[in-house]
């Protein structure tokens, strides 16, 4: 496709789909244009994720195209990702809802010449330069797990909420919550896994069966951002509250109110917007080849200079959001 066509077709994308910025230009003097995926639009995570890459964005002057499935939806995913490959977009920055699913799709990519990074949930190595992490998947599932632990005094039941079954980065950090649980506290047992497809709703709807179906459950460890304050709702409706621990990954505005009437005791994450804001610094670092494999750090804007531990950048460690810090926070 010729760059005048590839400019022409970018006019007809709706205007929240696209965010216009500065003239920065790669090496042959165009305008870099990175699309950026989250794994559903509405999810407000994501939404944190999208002011972090706007934000880059207008710092080094690149063109965002910004389109995702409105929920969770791997196929989805697969058909936008072959759209921007017809485009002929120079990076793919993507959060994979599917590890294998999309490979395929982003190796088509790949293989017209396109650039791909992946951020939040990672995807085959082979189908992407880097992948953005926003901690290690062993981190995260350790802390996660140690956190529980100490809320249950570590011994009795828990159960676990995830996105979905398929969530690759969820099912390592279920990973690294298995191995913890089994070296560490042999008290404790995890008596189900539900899937909540990334809905408050639902994961309040499964909450409620967990309370119902396990009178000695202690705990429940919600680990995507939509079903912390579902989880939460559940509990509190139940009468449950302090009975029934809650720990998640979630946004400290979604959380805020129940942290401090006690119904979830802790939450656990990252900063969210620079997690978006990284990606976006990578996707036009790898562009315009200043970030090539084999190299062991990369210095992203203002977040100052981050490791790489293979092809993986790492955004930090998480962070314990509490009733005593959360209203340090506004994201």
């Amino acid at each position: 496709m010729k760059r005048s066509q590839f400019l022409t077709s970018l006019l007809a994308v709706p205007a929240a789909l696209l965010f216009p910025s500065c003239n920065k230009t790669d090496s042959a003097g165009r305008k870099l244009t990175i699309a950026f995926m989250p794994k559903g639009k509405g999810n407000s995570y994501f939404i944190a994720c999208e002011k972090g890459a706007r934000e880059a964005v207008s710092e080094l002057g690149v063109e965002l195209l910004f389109d995702g499935p409105t929920n969770t939806d791997p196929a989805k995913q697969n058909e936008i990702v072959e759209n921007w490959t017809t485009l002929g977009v120079d990076v793919i920055a993507v959060a994979c809802e599917n590890t294998e699913g999309i490979s395929g799709a982003l190796k088509k990519a790949q293989q017209k010449g396109i650039k791909v990074v992946t951020y939040d949930s990672d995807t085959t190595q082979d189908a992407r330069s880097f992948f953005v992490n926003q901690a290690t998947p062993q981190g995260i599932g350790e802390a996660l797990m140690d956190e529980a632990a100490r809320l249950c005094a570590e011994e009795g039941e828990f159960a676990i909420i995830t996105a979905t079954l398929t969530a690759a980065n969820m099912n390592e950090w279920r990973k690294f919550i298995g191995s913890r649980l089994a070296s560490k506290y042999p008290k404790m047992k995890l008596v189900d896994t539900k899937p909540c497809d990334d809905q408050k709703d639902k994961a309040q709807s499964e909450a409620t069966n967990l309370i119902s179906a396990n009178p000695n459950l202690k705990c429940i460890m919600a680990i995507c951002s939509p079903a912390v304050p579902g989880a939460a709702e559940a509990i509190k409706q139940a009468g449950k509250a302090g009975a029934v621990k809650l720990l998640g990954l979630g946004l400290p505005s979604e959380n805020r109110a129940y942290l401090k009437e006690g119904v979830t005791q802790s939450v656990i994450l990252w900063r969210v917007a620079d997690l978006g804001y990284l990606a976006i610094q990578v996707a036009n670092a790898v562009a315009n080849k200043s970030l090539n494999p084999g190299d062991k750090t990369f210095k992203a804007g203002r977040l100052g200079e981050l490791e790489i531990e293979g092809s993986s950048i790492i955004l930090g460690k998480p962070f314990l959001f509490t009733k005593d810090n959360v209203d340090q926070f506004d994201f």
